[in-house]
Parts: C-alpha cells; sequence; structure tokens
C-alpha cells in the first residue's frame, strides 16, 4: 500500500473529519452543516469554492501550476439515509433516526482529503474541479446539480466518483467498464376500489384483494417478458392499506422499484406495468392510478478512462488489488447522470467488515480514508500530468 506521503500525514484528521459528519448525518437537499464544513476546509486550503449548486452543493476548483490544460472532475456524495443507527460507536449518529449507513461521509471526507494535497502539490497542468453533492439517495442530486449549469460553469474532460465497499477484500478496487450499475424507476401504484362492512364483502370493490393479485402479476413482467440474458428486477416493497378489523377500506397503495441495464427493458417494463393495470382495473370494475419515476439512470462507465482508474488506483493499492472483472450490480448511482454528460469511471474501494450498505449496523472501516484520498488524488495528477 502506497498512501500519499502528504495524505498520510494527516489520516487523523481525515477520520476526525469523517466522525464529526458521522455524528451529525443530514438528508438529501438538508445538507447544510455538512456543505458549509466542506467549504470551510476548502477555503482554508486557498482553494476556490461555490456554495449553492443543486441546493446544497459545493463546487471547488484547484488549478495547477504548471500552467492551461485539461480539467478533471472528482465527486462525492454528502447526504444520509433515514434509518436509525444501532452500532453503539461512541461517534453514532446524535440526530435520531439518520444515519450514514452508506458511507457517503466517508466519500466526501476522501475527496477532502485528496483536495487538501492537490491544493498543497499542484503539481499538474490545468484544473481538479471537486464535485460534493447533495442528495444521492434517489432524490436527484446529480441532476440538481446538473440543472444548476455545474458543467458549464465547471467544464470538465473527465470526471470520477468512488463508493467504499463491505462486500470486496479490504483494499481492493474493483471497476467494470462499460455497463456498470443498473438504472432504476420507483412506482406507486393506487388502486381505488369501494369499501365496505368487513362482513359484507360482496358489497365491496376489495381494493386489497386486488392489490394482492396485482402483485403476483407485476412479477412476470421479468419472468415472462423480458429476455432471460438481459437482468431486470421487480421489486414491490411497501403496501398500505386499511385501518380498521372490520373494515374493507376504499383504497390500497403498492410501491417499489424496477431495476434494468437497458433503456429499452426499462421502456418494455413499464408498459407491461401499465397495460398490466389497465387489465386488472377493468377486470375488477375500479380505477387504479399509476405513477412510475425515473430515479436512476443506467451507470456506464468509459473503457479508456476504466483502465486510467486502474492504473492509478493500482500505484497505491497494488495491481494485483485491482479488478476490472467486476459484476453487474442491481445497485443504482445518481452518478450515472454526470456520466451520461462528461465521460468517466466510477470504481469501489473495499474494506473490512461483514454488515452490508444501508443496514442500521453498518461500521464503515476507517483506514480506507487515506486510501480512498490518495487514489482520487493520483487520477488527477497522473490525468494532468505535466
Amino acid at each position: 500500500m502506497e498512501i500519499e506521503s502528504g495524505i498520510a500525514g494527516y489520516a487523523d484528521e481525515l477520520t476526525a473529519i469523517q466522525r464529526d459528519l458521522h455524528q451529525h448525518p443530514e438528508l438529501g437537499f438538508q445538507e447544510v452543516r455538512t456543505s458549509g464544513i466542506v467549504a470551510e476546509k476548502l477555503e482554508s486550503w486557498g482553494i476556490e469554492v461555490h456554495r449553492g449548486l443543486g441546493g446544497t452543493g459545493v463546487v471547488g476548483v484547484i488549478e495547477g501550476r504548471a500552467g492551461k490544460g485539461r480539467s478533471i472532475g472528482l465527486r462525492a456524495d454528502m447526504d444520509a439515509l433515514p434509518i436509525e443507527e444501532r452500532t453503539n460507536l461512541p461517534w453514532r449518529s446524535r440526530t435520531p433516526g439518520i444515519f450514514h449507513g452508506c458511507g457517503h461521509d466517508a466519500h466526501t471526507t476522501m475527496l477532502l482529503g485528496a483536495a487538501r494535497h492537490l491544493a498543497s502539490s499542484r503539481n499538474f497542468a490545468g484544473r481538479v474541479v471537486l464535485i460534493f453533492q447533495p442528495a444521492e439517495e434517489g432524490l436527484g442530486g446529480a441532476r440538481a446539480m446538473l440543472a444548476d449549469g455545474l458543467f458549464d460553469r465547471f467544464p470538465c474532460d473527465e470526471v470520477y466518483g468512488i463508493h467504499n465497499s463491505p462486500y470486496h477484500a479490504p483494499g481492493e478496487v474493483g471497476i467494470r467498464p462499460g455497463t456498470a450499475m443498473a438504472g432504476a424507476d420507483f412506482f406507486d401504484i393506487r388502486i381505488n376500489g369501494r369499501g365496505s362492512h368487513g362482513a359484507m364483502p360482496q358489497v365491496a370493490r376489495d381494493p386489497i384483494y386486488i392489490a394482492t393479485t396485482l402483485v403476483q402479476a407485476l412479477q412476470s413482467i421479468v419472468s415472462r417478458n423480458a429476455t432471460p440474458t438481459d437482468p431486470a428486477v421487480l421489486s414491490v416493497t411497501q403496501f398500505h392499506s386499511g385501518s380498521a378489523y372490520n373494515v374493507i377500506p376504499d383504497t390500497a397503495t403498492v410501491s417499489g422499484t424496477m431495476r434494468m441495464f437497458s433503456d429499452g427493458l426499462r421502456r418494455l417494463m413499464r408498459e407491461r406495468m401499465r397495460t398490466i393495470c389497465e387489465g386488472m382495473a377493468a377486470s375488477f370494475e375500479v380505477e387504479i392510478e399509476v405513477e412510475i419515476r425515473d430515479i436512476f439512470e443506467v451507470l456506464v462507465n468509459d473503457a479508456d478512462l476504466s483502465r486510467a482508474v486502474a492504473d492509478a488506483a493500482g500505484e497505491i493499492v497494488g495491481a494485483e488489488k485491482v479488478s476490472m472483472k467486476s459484476e453487474r450490480t442491481m445497485g443504482s448511482e445518481d452518478f450515472a447522470d454526470m456520466l451520461r454528460v462528461v465521460p468517466g469511471a466510477y470504481f469501489t474501494l473495499g474494506h473490512k467488515g461483514e454488515v452490508p450498505l444501508h443496514n442500521p449496523g453498518f461500521i464503515l472501516d476507517e483506514g480506507i480514508l487515506p486510501v480512498g484520498a490518495s487514489i482520487f488524488a493520483r487520477i488527477a495528477e497522473r490525468r494532468l500530468a505535466v
């Protein structure tokens, strides 16, 4: 492991930053304290700072001392999850019901560590654009920054992102050229039936019965419509209806997510969902409302820039710990929206721990903070080499 010497010298400070962010998590578009800390740190290191992109986003700009050149974007997300933490760490969340259970506090800290190193050396030609993004967890933070003119105001030739991973060996870097992460839709289906006394179902249009039938029918979308070699997932994750033991309610709502790796399959799944709901509504003589929202694009890594990440990361963790054969994942990431505008690559950094992400007991391995910071810095320095 060859951590940048400068970054190694302030690794303890990075741990302190991450623990502070962890104790004070903020949900998407509410990262006021977090973005304030980010901006203050960047300014203290002599970095040009721009606040308020996409609401609470922050952009820092570092000009190299070797003159004009290309522009490299480095991105980290800042938001936490609406989960109650159950770790009993001394630095556990102080905000009830909100928890950095995905590692975004680590991503922010890594990018701050890289920023400090790059601002100190500036040993490159061109500029580094530091992108601290709000609201990655399904709220559209990347799209909000893009709508605010992120790449118009701060043009980038390439852009890179990172995610910690308890699913890989410590220090292992994984990147998959091409299609790497699924696109995702969220859906809400509302059945408007007719309620009645629970003892008289014959006078009702029972939305609970209809909804349970619908949930079963929706599973046919993937199993009987999608090509088996083109993976997809449809998961119903919410079912809301009723308020009493002896009342058949008027309405029921079914919600969930669809995941896929192609835009064509996304269109097919949407069409089949609407068609099934229309048929169910006619069969049971009720009204069924369908809302489908495009939340994440399919994430596609540029092949050449994936190799650039592998080369840079190999210098930090060792070439034997870099894999370009990572499996595609049905997880989604809104960095994909940025990659639709600017070519780049998104990679993972493995760390110890057996509890998965988005779990109340997830614990970050702090040892990866200087490693991730060093990889970020090395990517920028290699891509902007004099």
